[in-house]
């Protein structure tokens, strides 16, 4: 079922993310508690994935779930002191923020949309449907060349290591998520084709080298 329902949302913490599918609930939206699982998205970045708490909804329900969001924030900003740190940024600054919605929370993102109106600035839907659109154009291009990656699969696959499957496996199916659930290919179509040439080498290369490496042992 997890796999029909992206993440939507992400937390540090149970108590964050349990509060959001209670309200979700609460608005007829199904949600349910995933507990950082990876394989989908995962990348060669390097980085070390920490521990969080995914809220995950049906990709059809993304829209009403940040309109629900976006009412509790406007809810919330009527309470704001007047000394919140968006108060200091500056125009240029603001509308980061609504560019990079998906950066930020729905309570910094909908007093961005305020403070910039207080400012005298227009902003409409529109815009700010111009502007999640190029953000997601943003998003979905795929990652840099991973040439380093591609030579490593190669040297594995043909030296009949089982990382080579896994690499080329990776790199021809890896796919990450956008802000409105879309899952889109990680690595570019070229890359991916390498990716399915390493895979289907070392499928053929690995299990030919268990046999030698039996044999010899004998």
């Amino acid at each position: 079922m997890q796999q029909d329902y992206p993440i939507f949302k992400k937390f540090p913490s149970l108590e964050q993310a349990t509060e959001l599918k209670k309200l979700l609930d609460k608005q007829g939206i199904d949600a349910i508690l995933g507990d950082n699982i990876p394989p989908v998205d995962v990348t060669f970045s390097g980085t070390t994935l920490q521990h969080e708490y995914e809220v995950r909804i049906a990709q059809s329900d993304f829209e009403s779930a940040e309109k629900v969001l976006e009412a509790q924030a406007e809810d919330l900003i009527n309470q704001v002191d007047e000394d919140y740190y968006l108060f200091e940024y500056s125009d240029e600054e603001l509308y980061e923020i609504l560019l990079k919605a998906d950066e930020w929370n729905e309570f910094d993102y909908t007093l961005a949309q305020k403070i910039l109106t207080q400012r005298g600035k227009s902003i409409d839907k529109d815009l700010l449907k111009s502007l999640k659109n190029e953000r997601l154009k943003q998003l979905a291009k795929p990652e840099e060349s991973q040439r380093p990656w591609i030579i490593a699969g190669y040297v594995f696959a043909f030296l009949g290591g089982f990382l080579g499957l896994i690499i080329g496996y990776f790199l021809w199916t890896a796919k990450k998520t956008l802000p409105n659930g879309q899952k889109v290919h990680s690595y570019s179509e070229k890359d991916r084709k390498q990716g399915k040439y390493i895979f289907y080498i070392a499928l053929i290369i690995f299990p030919v080298a268990l046999i030698l490496r039996a044999i010899s042992g004998l």
